[in-house]
């Protein structure tokens, strides 16, 4: 069966994603273009027999190539030829969207125009003639509901007609100067005016008044701080009750599986290295990394879905371009809230190469979901009060958003260095595109932001702390005389760990924990208890234990900021290696942090011995 290459493209923010996943459902996969670090996804599908490789490229604005992902899409369409061009619109913004559709239609044969999000134009009270904009643009026009897979069968019915035309083999993308792109614009507004009808001029007077709200100087930042409260509130509420059932389950799990271990006659010492190490502390990682993510990656992917994302890089633009950065750091940055190493790659958004590098460089500052459990115990534990209520969990919030904060200050004043340094430069202007507010669909969010992001991050915590519970168990359980082995290697780090107000066996956690952040507290628990395995801690007794091992609030408050500030996990430096090409970049995201980490805790520690806390 003769495979043809289907390609779909269009301007960022056009439910161009959304099309492609209704056309080829599961079959997906990503990859590179060669020599990019661009991403690139492909699927395929069959439609009435006859099979298809379709290519989602990188939302572009004309064919003049301005960034890598513009010369991607370019490049592919020059080079690969596909047999069918899909160009993707935005209903609700046609007269915009045209423009690369003419500039396409003029360049290649093939063409299909799909029309998206009728439904929202519906209501906004624009009329669009889709037999008309067929007839002045020449080529087919298909109008589509993607988020509801409304019409997608009829989209796959033209593609397969029109990929029945011989293609030009000799058509190429013709070389587009200023006066064509000027008169595409011109054509796109007629064409405009001939197919579209609108029953209200100011239809998108909401989305401008709401905007006018968000986007203010005086009330963008407060609104941006009340949502992440609201989201983090949500995620405290909801992850202690499921973490503690999750717990429950989980240990309780346990006694089955020694009883079928002993059932089996196996050594002693297996049944201890299996249960006592590699098993608690899997299950501890996924009894309190599970719930906050489940819940922290929905509302976040919701906030995504509505639009607002981008109003929060249109607010934070002003800081990070004084900082000498690019205003889309600020959407990586909220990236990082969930992984470092999903944010480095989102940093590709950003078409300055040194900017980009400023935002892979400075990105670990913000604390992602497997510091998040090390930062609420701590501040549960030792500065929101041990009482319970909703005061306690309003401090607790507000006091991790004041850590955030922080780290967000942190980034700044790393990205001025940055620019005064060894990324001199001024900061680029660009044209943030502030899409149209929609309502989230909270199946797909929840369904897309569970197996997407909490799965896939949780099975690599769980595929990290497999060994590493094994290891932590060999160490602690063999002895050198009366010392075991990780009691040798804390009492060594002891000094130097004593000068940032750490002790060595918080100062190992950190450094065992390098292949993933969420097994820092097991291991300082388990190198606390004499037998070197994880017992069932709630918080009172979790903080007991601490305070018995010599913890004090400059401890907590020390290892909080070390938490906050430290080297990036083993996946965000692997990430950070595949998207800058450079050992030397790479070694430069392991230091910076950590730098700033022991820079700030030894501050902190020295002034607060000196102050008598």
């Amino acid at each position: 069966m003769t495979v043809k290459n289907i390609a779909l493209i269009g301007n960022p923010n056009v439910g161009k994603s959304t099309v492609f996943n209704g056309l080829t459902g599961l079959s997906q996969h990503t990859g590179n273009w060669p020599g990019k670090t661009v991403s690139l996804a492909f699927g395929t599908f069959v439609h009435r027999g006859q099979a298809f490789s379709l290519i989602d490229l990188p939302g572009i604005y004309s064919l003049m190539a301005n960034s890598p992902e513009e010369a991607v899409a370019i490049d592919y369409l020059r080079q690969k030829k596909p047999d069918v061009v899909v160009i993707v619109a935005d209903a609700t913004c046609l007269e915009r969207n045209l423009n690369l559709a003419i500039q396409i239609a003029q360049a290649y044969c093939n063409v299909i125009l799909c029309v998206n999000l009728l439904d929202e134009a519906k209501k906004k009270g624009i009329q669009i003639d889709l037999d008309t904009l067929s007839r002045l643009m020449d080529i087919p026009v298909v109008g589509v509901v993607a988020r509801s897979k409304k019409n997608l069968d009829r989209l796959k019915d033209q593609i397969l007609c029109t990929s029945r035309n011989p293609a030009d083999p000799d058509s190429v993308l013709a070389d587009f100067t200023e006066e064509i792109i000027t008169d595409s614009v011109n054509r796109a507004s007629t064409i405009y005016r001939a197919c579209v009808r609108l029953e209200r001029k100011d239809y998108n007077a909401p989305d401008r008044t709401l905007d006018r709200i968000v986007t203010s100087k005086s009330l963008g930042y407060p609104i941006m701080l009340l949502l992440l409260s609201l989201i983090f509130w949500i995620t405290l509420q909801g992850a202690n009750h499921i973490s503690e059932y999750l717990h429950m389950i989980l240990f309780g799990l346990q006694d089955h599986l020694f009883v079928l271990l002993t059932s089996w006659n196996a050594p002693v010492m297996l049944i201890d290295m299996l249960l006592f190490g590699v098993y608690q502390t899997v299950a501890w990682v996924v009894s309190v990394m599970l719930p906050p993510m489940a819940i922290f990656f929905p509302l976040f992917t919701l906030l995504e879905d509505s639009g607002y994302l981008p109003r929060v890089a249109f607010n934070m633009d002003r800081c990070f371009r004084r900082a000498c950065a690019h205003g889309k750091q600020a959407l990586t940055m909220c990236m990082g809230f969930g992984c470092n190493a999903c944010a480095i790659m989102s940093c590709r958004i950003i078409d300055s190469q040194r900017e980009r590098l400023m935002a892979i460089l400075t990105n670990n500052f913000v604390p992602c979901n497997g510091r998040f459990p090390t930062l609420i115990a701590l501040i549960s534990m030792f500065f929101a009060g041990l009482s319970a209520g909703p005061l306690q969990d309003v401090i607790a919030v507000g006091l991790l958003v004041a850590v955030i904060l922080f780290g967000v200050i942190i980034t700044l004043i790393v990205s001025k260095i940055l620019s005064m340094t060894i990324l001199k430069g001024l900061p680029s202007s660009f044209a943030l595109e502030l899409p149209p507010y929609r309502r989230p669909q909270f199946v797909k969010v929840i369904i897309r932001s569970l197996l997407d992001r909490t799965i896939f991050v949780l099975g690599r915590a769980v595929v990290v702390a497999t060994p590493a519970g094994l290891i932590i168990w060999v160490l602690a359980n063999t002895y050198t005389g009366e010392t075991s082995l990780l009691n040798i290697f804390t009492n060594a780090l002891d000094p130097f760990a004593g000068l940032i107000g750490l002790d060595g066996v918080i100062l190992m956690a950190f450094i065992l924990g390098f292949p993933a952040n969420e097994i820092v507290i097991p291991i300082i628990i388990m190198t606390y208890m004499a037998t070197g395995s994880i017992t069932e801690l709630d918080t009172l007794q979790l903080r007991t234990l601490l305070v018995e091992n010599g913890w004090t609030t400059t401890t907590a408050l020390c290892t909080l900021l070390f938490c906050l500030l430290h080297f990036p996990c083993g996946t965000t430096c692997l990430t950070i290696r595949k998207e800058t090409a450079s050992w030397k970049w790479t070694a430069a995201a392991f230091i910076i942090p950590t730098v700033c980490g022991l820079i700030v805790c030894f501050i902190v520690a020295q002034t607060l011995y000196l102050l008598g806390v």
